[in-house]
């Protein structure tokens, strides 16, 4: 799968198919009803995909049957990441660091006050996976450096579109296809920004008989739902197995890995993480696959690997996961609350008098991170550490 950047757009959620209104992942200034899919205004624009995923996967379901909606969602993201910046009003959504340079900042200040307290460890490495146009990462490092923090950096990423930009915003980086070829010394200091959310999620789905894994059919005319046909009980816990018919349980195996290969890191070479995207920090049930494409939401069925494919993060989930490496997770908590917790509204009141022509636009960015109805309460932010390393500022102690 591409390791290429998506995230937060002003766009809501579109409808999962079958399963009723998924909840919002991202923002959208009066968004239509969940049940419409609305368009945007460049998508007639532009090109259709080389060897047409769609075709393919009909195809494919004529010849062996329904596909798992985990490789569904895996292979249209693998599609869409390698064939396009999605960022930018051109795009299809824009992330935190695109909207306020405040982010960044405070991200790279988090870091360096833990590395500070934890002694300035030698070697040291900034991680970020899925790091969009590198903009988070120059904000960060600037901030890092003004408190004598200067790591090495490495970005896991694959899409060549999203590598070429994020050479020219730090040219100084190395590239990683994933976990494995970081450096195994030095301590880690990870940043993952809205890069789990677009990993693919499984989904079980509760039907008359029994707990079957959700499928994604092809009718002729259009890309559907539907129950497999293999019993599914053995992969749910007993206590999540009795519930009412159309009950679907969702997971997201790639989120757990990586959450546990980080936290297994941290543990043996030190080091602290923040894992920043929209989720829920308790169990819950239902689908919450949406799409966007031209930031407006879109039907996740209709043009496989020309929309961003998303779910919300399970974050509590992601904590057992840590905490069974042994690795200590610091909280996690709102977006918004956590950036005001760091002095986020008088650095954006200082850029704002820095620049008194762009002041609107300054603070109306950094009210969007934090406000609850727009990104402050969706988005999360969860802290992981070493276990020797400090207490991170911004988490109620954990």
């Amino acid at each position: 799968m591409s390791f290429g950047r998506k995230g937060l757009t002003p766009a809501a959620s579109a409808r999962a198919a079958a399963a009723g209104p998924a909840p919002s992942g991202k923002a959208l200034a009066g968004e239509a009803d969940p049940g419409t899919a609305a368009t945007g205004p460049d998508q007639a624009d532009r090109p259709a995909a080389p060897a047409d995923l769609a075709a393919i996967f009909a195809r494919l379901i004529a010849t062996h049957g329904p596909i798992s909606l985990q490789q569904y969602m895996g292979e249209a993201n693998a599609r869409y990441y390698a064939s396009r910046d999605p960022l930018g009003v051109t795009g299809d959504f824009i992330t935190a660091p695109e909207i306020s340079q405040v982010f960044g900042e405070l991200v790279g200040l988090w870091l360096a006050d833990l590395w500070l307290r934890a002694g300035r460890p030698q070697p040291v490495h900034y991680v970020e996976l899925g790091p969009g146009r590198g903009t988070l990462a120059r904000d960060a490092l600037r901030a890092m450096a003004r408190f004598g923090l200067a790591p090495a950096v490495h970005f896991v990423e694959t899409s060549l579109t999203l590598k070429a930009l994020q050479l020219e915003a730090v040219p100084q980086a190395r590239w990683h296809d994933d976990l494995a070829s970081l450096p195994h010394e030095g301590a880690l200091l990870v940043v993952a920004n809205e890069f789990l959310d677009a990993l693919p999620v499984r989904q079980l789905v509760r039907s008359w008989e029994g707990w079957r894994e959700r499928m994604v059919d092809w009718t002729g005319e259009a890309f559907v739902p539907v129950a497999g046909d293999r019993p599914m009980e053995a992969a749910l816990p007993e206590d999540r197995r009795i519930a009412p018919v159309g009950t679907i349980i969702e997971s997201c195996p790639g989120a757990a890995a990586v959450v546990f290969e980080l936290a297994g890191r941290l543990v043996v070479q030190g080091g602290a993480a923040l894992v920043i995207d929209y989720g829920y920090d308790e169990l819950r049930q239902g689908s919450t696959l949406q799409a966007v494409r031209g930031h407006a939401k879109v039907d996740p069925f209709a043009a496989p690997g020309e929309a961003d494919l998303t779910a919300l993060v399970d974050f509590a989930t992601l904590r057992a996961v840590a905490e069974s490496r042994a690795c200590r997770c610091l909280g996690t908590v709102e977006q918004g609350a956590w950036l005001n917790a760091l002095g986020g509204p008088a650095r954006a009141r200082a850029l704002a008098q820095a620049s008194p022509d762009q002041a609107h636009a300054i603070l109306s960015g950094y009210t969007r991170l934090v406000d609850p109805e727009q990104m402050g309460r969706l988005f999360k932010v969860m802290g992981l550490a070493a276990p020797h390393w400090p207490e991170g500022e911004g988490f109620t102690a954990a």
